[in-house]
């Protein structure tokens, strides 16, 4: 007897879930997410997915901690209406950024996700560009960590930028710059040496490598406040870059972000759409590129249970 697929979305990223079905040839299936008057996240599945392999599309993104409860009950509720396998595709997964104790007394609240989805009875994890590897070793089943780098260097290489740098914000961003800076035949690679004194606070030391008229691509994974990347597009410019674009994978844009975005003088600024962007944090000089084809062919390759490392690179 062949298996089924069924595609199911959460309210975070609606249309990057149709625009996934819509590449399988499918329809994101019905269920309905609502919420009671006292905040609590309410799911009823509306179809049958008796032995079937479900794929749940689900950022966690703002608001993180409801989109994360919509997650896990819609979880639990297709196992507990006896899925065959569930999988929690998860193009941003949040609380990445806290993978670790920096001081004492402090969760690892990456470790604490992990162990919500693994009690829901989850099946694998789907993710694109997590922000530090080691959290796929916080699960005990399998975990896809796409990459969004070779899906956008298209893009970039149409864009025919001469005289070309790669620039990490930070030093843990190196290996991502690195891969990027070789794809564009080889690239010049500058890093920015800057000193984070609290959360969301950064003050620019330095800048490693020598930018002066060069057209310079700031890369990160999470552009969350802004202030940082813009910080270091300031610091390319007082260092005699000629244009500057940013690069990222997750469009957090937090607080002042679109504010901090547009002062930091970007030629372009370059974003994928693991995050829905409202209208009102959108730029004119804003382009998102489509994860949908990437995710699609991992969620086939999943199903038919056939190789998705080749996505990795």
């Amino acid at each position: 007897m062949k298996k089924e697929i069924k595609i199911f979305s959460c309210n975070s990223n609606r249309p990057l879930a149709e625009d996934i079905a819509r590449r399988l040839g499918m329809e994101v299936s019905s269920s309905e997410i609502k919420k009671f008057r006292d905040g609590e996240v309410s799911v009823k599945i509306n179809e049958s997915v008796r032995s079937v392999d479900v794929f749940i599309i689900q950022s966690t993104c703002y608001p993180t901690n409801d989109n994360i409860m919509e997650l896990l009950l819609t979880i639990d509720a297709c196992h507990r209406a006896s899925a065959r396998k569930i999988t929690a595709v998860i193009p941003y997964f949040g609380y990445s950024r806290q993978d670790r104790k920096v001081e004492p007394r402090v969760p690892i609240s990456a470790k604490v996700i992990a162990n919500l989805l693994q009690a829901v009875k989850v099946d694998r994890v789907l993710t694109m560009d997590l922000h530090a590897d080691q959290i796929q070793g916080f699960f005990d089943v399998p975990v896809d960590n796409l990459f969004a780098t070779p899906i956008v260097i298209d893009y970039i290489k149409s864009l025919r930028i001469d005289d070309l740098m790669v620039v990490s914000p930070d030093s843990g961003g190196v290996d991502r710059a690195r891969f990027l800076a070789k794809k564009m035949n080889s690239a010049g690679l500058a890093i920015i040496d800057k000193r984070r004194p609290k959360a969301n606070v950064s003050e620019v030391m330095n800048v490693i490598g020598d930018v002066e008229n060069r057209n310079c691509i700031l890369i990160d994974d999470i552009v969350d406040t802004a202030g940082s990347i813009s910080s270091a597009a300031k610091a390319l410019k007082a260092n005699g870059a000629r244009d500057v674009f940013c690069l990222a994978t997750h469009p957090v844009l937090s607080g002042n972000a679109a504010e901090n975005l547009k002062n930091g003088g970007f030629k372009e600024i370059i974003f994928t759409d693991t995050i829905q962007l409202p209208e009102e944090k959108r730029l004119d000089n804003m382009t998102i590129i489509s994860t949908s084809a990437l995710f699609a062919e991992a969620i086939k390759r999943i199903y038919e249970g056939t190789s998705v490392s080749s996505l990795f690179i």
